[in-house]
């Protein structure tokens, strides 16, 4: 490692640049054995601390929606799942009822997907960048009653809703 590299790293480090620091050496000899244009080596650079950053944001975000797993709308088993029309699923999939600030309330008998597409909805909304949180019906009523015995609902709702 030269001393030129060492500095970069350096400012890498003091700038909060990871991704461009761990991609540095690399981008150069690339750049080097192509003869990029210094501005096309630095888009290049940018770009993947940007990419770098939001698979860090996405990552994140999902983990602390607190999933029980990931489920995705593309394992969904819609032959099964009789009631499910694909095309509610595939609007609500656009996650335009974020954006609308709607409500989405699954209802049908146990073992149907309603955990399975509530995650799935849950999971695209954290990959869009969207700050998420997956409870139970059964979770909230017991977090809710708890807050209510202790003359604490106000608090804990308000938590809940601007979390």
């Amino acid at each position: 490692m030269n001393l030129q590299h060492e500095r970069m790293l350096s400012l890498c480090e003091t700038l909060n640049l990871p991704f461009t620091a761990q991609g540095y050496a690399g981008a150069s000899q690339a750049a080097a054995e192509k003869e990029m244009a210094y501005s096309d080596f630095l888009e290049g650079l940018l770009k993947s601390e940007v990419a770098g950053r939001q698979i860090r944001k996405q990552s994140m975000l999902t983990r602390l929606a607190g999933f029980p797993a990931i489920k995705t709308l593309d394992d969904f088993d819609y032959p099964f799942a009789t009631g499910v029309k694909k095309n509610q699923i595939d609007e609500l999939a656009g996650l335009g009822f974020v954006e609308r600030h709607e409500n989405v309330v699954l209802i049908g008998p146990s073992g149907v997907g309603k955990t399975h597409l509530a995650i799935a909805l849950g999971y695209r909304a954290a990959q869009a960048g969207i700050k998420t949180r997956f409870t139970t019906a059964a979770d909230l009523l017991l977090t809710l009653s708890v807050a209510h015995a202790q003359n604490q609902l106000k608090t804990v709702m308000h938590r809940a809703i601007s979390a």
